[in-house]
């Protein structure tokens, strides 16, 4: 995806990205248009979610792809989840939040190590 798109172009290609491949997404929050940071719930179907979110720093890597970190470091009941992001808009109410069905993986998203 194009690293250049704002944060609504990005979010529409991610949604149309996962429709293709048979992964139901929606947006939760829509945020700032231009430059809204994008939160990501990886609902695994199993009770368990994973939220990724920007990184600290550089949100792209060197090849321009967006990365994300895990916001909480291991999979989450969605109650954490929500209460994370709760906790996000008011400090920046600005966020984007996206859900992506995805059981076995991060969306295609790249994942930083961190």
């Amino acid at each position: 995806m194009n690293p250049r798109l704002t944060s609504r172009l990005w979010v529409d290609e991610l949604l149309r990205r996962c429709q293709g491949e048979a992964k139901f997404g929606a947006v939760l929050h829509s945020g700032a248009d231009e430059a809204g940071a994008v939160y990501v719930a990886v609902n695994h179907l199993n009770g368990n979610y994973d939220l990724l979110g920007p990184p600290a720093g550089s949100s792209h890597d060197e090849e321009g792809t967006r990365i994300f970190r895990k916001a909480i470091a291991q999979p989450a009941l969605w109650d954490e989840v929500r209460e994370f992001i709760a906790r996000q808009r008011k400090f920046d109410s600005d966020i984007w939040v996206v859900e992506i069905e995805d059981r076995t993986g991060f969306a295609g998203l790249t994942v930083s190590p961190d």
